[in-house]
């Protein structure tokens, strides 16, 4: 016990003074009640700005993983006149390049079995481009072939693939899974661009079997994608609207690249990275971000002003030890101190619990996936949990800011009473 007091009296007094508050008797208890709600608001509300923020990052990086990976790292549009494939060569020279694939895009139809399509079409040359995640097995129908042929048929049917690419046809899973198709089976792709005939203009069709299933993504099921041939593609759509799909090392890289692929194309030619083509998806990621930031962020400013409420109270109950203080030689700046030091303790305690708990909690709903959203109507089997440095930080700094402009508030209210104004109340 006297080496404790020993240990107080070496003390400043302002440290002195918020230590003697945070342990007020019986006669303030309520006041001490009311402390452990405001510290006890801010922790809440710490952990539940980092519980969502997380919940919202997890998604967040779920939806742009799915997206980036069917998404080319840099897509060059081949103006008119120039060839193609001299770029491609040219491409292949620049550091941090790892491929440059010529493909055409267009709009059409597939048919089958009575049944259409509106899809887009990519056109690729050489091998399957890697926004097209190909599945080695698939499961076929058994009504196209027997059981002891299944494992059989898929391999070859798959050959092709591993080797050298027959004039197909590649489809997502979830259209093979409506149609129930099989492989080898002829599918009708129609394109709207007319080619004149006897009869009048007429739209071109192409009948090609299928040869191939890809991974559908997540977030492309409303719009389907089929990918053939490029010699194939341009006997349907033509030569106009050829573009270069590049592929290098990392997505860092892909941004730094971007600029010497530019000094190469001729005059009409335009690049556009990863970021660019999905620059209305990030936005929007974003956007939601700040904005669920801003609404579950008001939590904290309840807590922050009953915080000052129980400043105040103390200081409305002290009045007259205050003014006691001040006639015996405590300074105005002193006392300041003594609050701030007082509401800085309880908004700390506050922020580092709400911190502690907020990790904790994303960290074991991640962990053990404890929520799981219904199945028939999201496309994810749990909600994914990240915790990002940049949340967090803007979490800490905010809340902190916050918590020091309270306190200094109720702080400067306190070193404002005189001594014979306090000593009367």
């Amino acid at each position: 016990m006297r080496q404790l007091l020993s240990w107080q009296m070496k003390l400043p007094l302002p440290s002195l003074l918020a230590l003697r508050y945070l342990r007020s008797g019986r006669r303030d208890a309520y006041v001490s009640f009311l402390s452990l709600l405001a510290t006890g608001g801010i922790t809440l509300g710490v952990s539940a700005l980092i519980l969502v923020l997380s919940g919202l990052s997890g998604l967040q990086d779920f939806l742009r993983s799915d997206v980036l990976s069917r998404t080319p790292h840099l897509e060059v549009e081949v103006p008119e006149g120039a060839d193609p494939q001299a770029l491609c060569d040219a491409f292949m020279d620049i550091e941090g390049v790892v491929d440059a694939q010529r493909i055409l895009r267009g709009r059409g139809w597939v048919l089958f079995s009575g049944g259409a399509v509106s899809v887009q079409v990519v056109g690729f040359e050489g091998q399957v481009p890697r926004s097209f995640p190909l599945l080695d097995s698939w499961d076929w129908p058994s009504a196209a072939v027997t059981a002891e042929e299944d494992r059989s048929g898929i391999d070859h049917a798959l050959a092709p693939v591993r080797t050298e690419l027959e004039r197909g046809l590649f489809i997502g899973d979830s259209l093979a899974r409506r149609w129930a198709v099989s492989v080898g089976e002829k599918i009708e792709i129609v394109s709207p661009r007319p080619t004149l005939t006897p009869f009048g203009p007429q739209p071109r069709i192409q009948v090609v079997p299928l040869i191939g299933v890809f991974r559908t993504g997540h977030t492309e099921d409303n719009e389907q994608r089929v990918a053939i041939p490029l010699a194939t593609a341009q006997r349907l759509f033509g030569d106009r609207g050829s573009r270069i799909e590049i592929k290098t090392t990392d997505l860092d890289t892909a941004l730094l690249v971007a600029e010497p692929v530019a000094k190469m194309l001729p005059a009409g030619g335009r690049v556009r990275n990863w970021q660019q083509l999905n620059r209305a998806l990030f936005f929007a990621l974003k956007l939601e971000k700040v904005l669920m930031f801003v609404a579950v962020f008001l939590i904290v400013p309840v807590a922050a002003m009953s915080l000052i409420t129980v400043l105040a109270l103390l200081i409305s109950s002290k009045r007259g030890e205050i003014g006691m203080l001040q006639a015996m030689g405590a300074s105005p700046s002193e006392l300041r101190q003594a609050f701030l030091v007082l509401g800085g303790a309880l908004g700390t305690v506050g922020l580092i619990l709400g911190g502690t708990l907020g990790i904790g909690s994303a960290w074991v709903l991640d962990r053990f996936r404890l929520i799981s959203p219904p199945g028939d109507i999201y496309f994810l089997d749990h909600i994914p949990f990240l915790v990002e440095g940049d949340d967090l930080v803007a979490i800490f700094l905010a809340t902190g800011l916050l918590i020091a402009s309270s306190t200094l508030f109720a702080a400067r209210r306190a070193a404002a009473l005189g001594p014979v104004e306090a000593l009367r109340g």
